[in-house]
């Protein structure tokens, strides 16, 4: 909970730990990995929240609220991104909407951060943003890794946020059809390890011009594969790191 190797924030912060699957981009989600792998190392927060099936590590469907890290955003002094809940969803059905409350408490009281909260689930998020105050500091996004889940887009919209944005990673089918109206960022990566599914670059392509049409910040993470390091971040010869501007 502080420091990250992703690409697109600064630090994470986990609230909440533990998630269930729920369409094709969550196959090989790399939270399951590190959750098995903490428990492993015996870490409390994360036992029996993953379970084996096959040669995979899977979700359990159990959630835990981690009361302790609820402040730990109030000892960073220095303005950080702050991606909410990589090890979770904010918005998973089993998270109680107090809890949800308190999240956004502290969020209000730390206004030198910005924070990302990302979820699949963003018909729950607009249910709940109808009681939860709209902070300039707190960007919104859902994740949409094909055209089977695009309805998440048009569910985003109807949350109010000064900055709404999608993941489209793991990027594993055309998403010729998103409507990007309204939406303020997109963050484009293909799936890494060792189950990973190819990106086509034509794909990216069609969000790259989806962006340019809809004046939306486009951000390029990764190629992906089993080596992401190898495969690098580099698109059309350049590295994308465009993030939104802010609108109040």
């Amino acid at each position: 909970m502080a420091d990250t190797s992703i690409e697109w924030t600064d630090a994470t912060w986990n609230p909440v730990a533990g998630c269930s699957i729920m369409s094709a981009g969550c196959t090989n989600c790399y939270a399951m990995r590190m959750a098995a792998r903490l428990e492993a190392m015996g870490t409390e927060k994360y036992r029996g929240l993953t379970r084996r099936s096959g040669k995979r590590t899977v979700w359990t469907g159990k959630i835990r609220l981690d009361e302790k890290a609820l402040d730990i955003p109030k000892s960073w002094s220095k303005p950080r991104l702050v991606f909410v809940n990589s090890m979770s969803d904010l918005f998973h059905e089993k998270v109680p909407t107090s809890f949800v409350q308190r999240v956004w408490d502290v969020m209000e009281q730390t206004p030198r951060h910005t924070y990302q909260i990302l979820t699949k689930r963003p018909d729950r998020m607009a249910e709940a943003a109808r009681s939860l105050k709209l902070l300039p500091n707190v960007w919104l996004g859902t994740s949409v890794e094909g055209p089977d889940v695009l309805h998440r887009i048009d569910e985003l919209r109807a949350v109010p946020a000064v900055i709404r944005f999608i993941s489209f990673e793991p990027l594993i089918g055309s998403v010729a059809g998103a409507d990007l109206s309204e939406i303020h960022w997109a963050i484009v990566g293909g799936e890494s390890g060792p189950r990973s599914r190819p990106m086509m670059e034509e794909w990216v392509d069609e969000i790259k011009r989806m962006c340019r049409r809809s004046k939306v910040a486009f951000f390029f993470k990764q190629w992906g594969g089993k080596n992401k390091k190898r495969a690098g971040r580099s698109y059309k010869g350049r590295t994308w790191n465009e993030l939104p501007e802010l609108r109040i």
